[in-house]
């Protein structure tokens, strides 16, 4: 039996819908308990976190934050190999940000008015990275570089710890080559609360950063508003677009590579030929007897996986644009051509020589992006997404009077009297008039 059905675009049934398109995850049976769990920490502080700790992660924590020793002993761990890589993509995705840095010229909307926007950092970040089943340094990389790009003056890091209360030691040098320098042995909706609320030991910060279990995400809905939020971030998603041109094997492992992720991580492929449809189906299951994780993979197909035939590559467009994937992969024969047709997709990697993994690693680009969706509303996450835009105006006397008419009848027609005296005092001369 395959597990990746093959089925027509026109032909797709309510479950084949329900695959595609209803991808968010319901938090309603654990509210309430991380609701618990969000209100203890934010009254017990680093005793709750200690007894969460010990609870959910196996730890028995003496100190909440990782100290230098900790921080020297990771540098020394992790595999000289393991850290060029490290940054090779620290480097690559610097370079990519570091064009985002937003500064805006002033300009004269009339003679004597001049406005402008000004950047401003977003002044205390958290950053969250699982590890719940291994390390994500490559998450923490595209999190600490935009943020310490962007200027914030503090950048907390919480990651959960091993039963032997310590965290990876490729987690931590990535840290220490990024500059976050603040990292925290704390997991899952205990480290969300610590980070909105603050405690004895965990600084209380602006807004959080970094997707987790299900968990984390209801805590993170919880803390909002009192925290600003990055985006709405569940299971890794991957949607491929493909004509007969594909390369069957290249397909199969880009899907598997996202089905790997987890269990309920969506891999979909929209193409344009039955045929290689057939082939892709028959190549993933050629693969998935030799990955790694095929049971993970396996059961992310069997529940999440499609292969989708379409007419044609208009069609493609339309259905991926409906779907609003986190990754879309366009494997065609001109895929520049299909891109002004995509207006909903959190990354797009173009060509076949372009799979996600490499977004994931290596390009440059951020990995954090919007799943389930919500790539219809939101981007990736960038250095705008760790500061935003303050405006400003300056306006001299002969600005003000170019601009009073218009002040003083729209402020009158609105029954502001208010506003319209505080334009036409700067006018009149009284005894306290200096200008």
């Amino acid at each position: 039996m395959q597990s990746l059905r093959i089925v027509h675009l026109r032909n797709l049934t309510d479950r084949d819908r329900a695959i595609l398109f209803e991808r968010r995850q319901s938090l309603d049976d654990i509210m309430l308990g991380v609701r618990s769990i969000v209100r203890k920490v934010r009254a017990g502080g680093d005793a709750a976190l200690r007894r969460y700790t010990k609870r959910f992660d196996g730890a028995r924590l003496a100190d909440l934050e990782v100290s230098q020793e900790e921080f020297a002993v990771a540098r020394d761990a992790v595999d000289p190999a393991v850290r060029r890589a490290l940054e090779a993509e620290i480097e690559a995705v610097r370079v990519f940000h570091a064009s985002q840095k937003l500064g805006e010229k002033p300009m004269e909307t009339a003679p004597g008015v001049r406005v402008w926007r000004e950047w401003r950092p977003i002044e205390r970040v958290g950053l969250y990275v699982p590890g719940g089943r291994g390390a994500y340094p490559s998450s923490l990389v595209m999190l600490g570089v935009p943020a310490c790009l962007a200027g914030c003056r503090e950048i907390v890091l919480c990651t959960p710890p091993n039963t032997g209360g310590s965290v990876f030691p490729v987690t931590l040098l990535a840290a220490q080559l990024v500059g976050v320098r603040r990292v925290f042995k704390l997991g899952g909706a205990q480290a969300i609360a610590a980070m909105s609320y603050g405690t004895e030991s965990v600084p209380r910060v602006d807004k959080i950063f970094g997707a987790g279990n299900a968990y984390v995400t209801a805590a993170k809905l919880l803390v909002f508003p009192e925290v600003a939020l990055d985006l709405p971030a569940g299971p890794s998603e991957l949607l491929i677009i493909a004509d007969e041109r594909a390369d069957p094997v290249w397909v199969a492992s880009d899907l598997l590579s996202d089905a790997e992720h987890g269990p309920d991580s969506p891999a979909v492929l929209v193409i344009t030929s039955l045929e290689r449809a057939k082939l892709v189906a028959f190549e993933v299951e050629r693969q998935l007897a030799e990955l790694p994780r095929q049971d993970v993979a396996r059961m992310a197909l069997e529940s999440r996986g499609l292969i989708v035939v379409v007419d044609t590559l208009g069609d493609a467009a339309t259905l991926a644009n409906e779907y609003a994937p986190e990754h879309l992969e366009i494997m065609t024969r001109d895929p520049s051509a299909l891109l002004p047709h995509i207006s909903n997709a959190g990354s797009v990697f173009l060509g076949s020589y372009a799979p996600n993994a490499a977004g994931d690693y290596a390009s440059g680009t951020n990995h954090v992006l919007p799943t389930a969706g919500y790539a219809r509303t939101f981007g990736p996450v960038s250095v705008e997404s760790f500061g935003r835009m303050i405006q400003c105006q300056e306006i001299s006397r002969e600005g003000l009077a170019s601009l009073r008419t218009t002040v003083e009848q729209l402020a009158r027609a609105e029954s502001l009297e208010g506003h319209a005296r505080s334009v036409g005092a700067r006018f009149e001369e009284g005894d306290y008039n200096t200008a």
